[in-house]
């Protein structure tokens, strides 16, 4: 700290005016004397600061044979300061104030530099940083404006200081100047980039990989529709042909029919059933074409006795008597015994199995009686009753306006027919009342003690038509039943 307290009394005392000629003069001479006691006897050139005048002439360049320049420098010499501070006292050093300005300035000065290098380290940074998001912005735009302004790169930015004068800060360096420009500058460019960007997207056109998968979504649409008009065409068509070969079917077994009656009658004479329900159906064959259909419907029912003379020639199950479909349910009545269950009572899908056994290949006169009322139901073989129940389609409506087939089962109204479902033997006096009839009526009926007609359905000859190969006989029901 002396030494730089040294230095800087030498350069106040280097630059301050001399006061008067003659003092001057006599400096000079002890300037003299004190430099040659102190500069070493060998070294007599440019070694020391200052010097005598002779050493000091002779350090300034020499022309020869002219006059000599004057000197370089003054004929001053800073004392050198010893290791102690030196008393205080008039005319010996800086006062106080003078020490503390100076410090003040020196590290005014040390602050000023660190700042502005770590302000030029900053924007660097910050040019950099701008300079690679530029470069991602326009990678997909156009080039910019051939009046832009360039970018300096941030590597040929230096700082160069400029030292201030004492007390003062030092004005801005011409560098920090340059980087300001230069971030102004990308500034501008990236605001620019930012407002043309929503416009080119807005206005732009659809790109070729948009525009492919629109084109598929459109064709995969028109494909949809027509597959779905083609399909529907499909089940029009294919409901047209059941249709039509439905009724071919119902035209063939109607022809058929006729024309067995036709032969029959060439061959026996006319028939004439006397009385009217005297005679029989037989179906021979296990098939799915061959069955009865009854001509008239059934109202709408709360209760119902069905009774019938059958006779099974099955190997196995029964097969179904009889079968009442109706538009919205293809099972609203049906009688049946499919392979080993037992023999069954349908009522609305509903089942009752019936405690009956009618394979014996024998006549037998069966009756099912049934109500609404608490779904109760009876069964009936020979007059007497096998077995009864409740809970059989409790409060259920037998719907009218159905179709009565004996011989098949129904999968639809009137048709779709399975020959495992089948009945294979004879049918007789099937008949329907709407209520349940007394155990004694239907006793009464199974000894043909009783010519009781149903009041719904009656076995009539005209009311029966046959059809697939099925066909009517002459039937004596208490003398078939005692030849059974």
């Amino acid at each position: 700290m002396l030494a730089f307290l040294g230095a800087i009394i030498c350069i106040i005392a280097s630059v301050h005016p001399a006061g008067t000629a003659a003092p001057a003069a006599a400096a000079a001479a002890d300037n003299d004397s004190a430099a040659a006691a102190l500069l070493p006897a060998a070294d007599k050139g440019l070694g020391a600061l200052h010097g005598p005048a002779e050493a000091l002439a002779s350090a300034g360049p020499r022309l020869p044979g002219g006059p000599q320049p004057p000197p370089l420098f003054s004929r001053f010499v800073c004392t050198p300061l010893s290791a102690e501070c030196p008393a205080a006292g008039p005319g010996t050093g800086p006062g106080p104030e003078e020490l503390l300005a100076l410090r003040s300035a020196a590290a005014q000065l040390r602050r000023t530099a660190l700042e502005q290098k770590e302000r030029i380290r900053m924007d660097q940074e910050t040019i950099r940083e701008l300079t690679g998001k530029l470069s991602r912005c326009e990678g997909g735009l156009r080039a910019p404006p051939a009046g832009a302004a360039a970018v300096p790169p941030a590597a040929g930015l230096r700082a160069a200081p400029r030292p201030g004068t004492m007390g003062h800060p030092p004005a801005e360096p011409p560098a920090v100047r340059e980087l300001e420009e230069a971030v102004r500058a990308l500034q501008d460019r990236i605001d620019r980039i930012e407002q043309e960007l929503p416009a080119r997207t807005n206005g732009s056109a659809p790109t070729a990989p948009a525009l492919a998968r629109d084109a598929l979504h459109t064709k995969m649409e028109q494909l949809e529709e027509q597959l779905l008009s083609k399909i529907l065409t499909l089940q029009k068509e294919r409901q047209a042909a059941n249709t039509d070969r439905n009724q071919h079917q119902h035209d063939i077994e109607k022809e058929l029919s006729s024309l067995q009656n036709r032969v029959t009658e060439l061959e026996h004479g006319p028939q004439g059933y006397s009385p009217p329900d005297a005679f029989k159906v037989t179906i021979p064959v296990q098939n799915n074409y061959m069955y009865a259909r009854m001509k008239k419907s059934l109202p709408e029912l709360y209760a119902f006795t069905i009774c019938m003379w059958l006779k099974s020639k099955a190997l196995g199950g029964l097969g179904t008597p009889f079968s009442y479909s109706v538009p919205s349910q293809s099972n609203e009545i049906v009688l049946l015994e499919w392979g080993n269950n037992p023999l069954e009572l349908l009522i609305n899908d509903k089942v009752a199995q019936l405690p009956l056994s009618l394979k014996d290949k024998a006549w037998h006169h069966v009756c099912v009686a049934w109500t609404t009322r608490d779904g109760k139901w009876s069964a009936y073989q020979d007059g007497e009753q096998r077995g009864a129940g409740e809970n059989l389609a409790s409060w259920h409506a037998i719907k009218p306006q159905g179709v009565i087939i004996l011989g098949q089962e129904q999968d639809t109204l009137g048709g779709r027919f399975d020959a495992t479902q089948a009945f294979v033997g004879e049918l007789a006096q099937f008949s329907v009342w709407d209520h349940m009839l007394a155990p004694a009526e239907i006793l009464a009926l199974a000894n043909c003690t009783s010519r009781l007609q149903g009041n719904v359905i009656q076995w009539d000859d005209q009311a029966v038509e046959v059809f697939g190969g099925a066909s009517k006989g002459s039937f004596a029901a208490c003398e078939e039943g005692r030849k059974a």
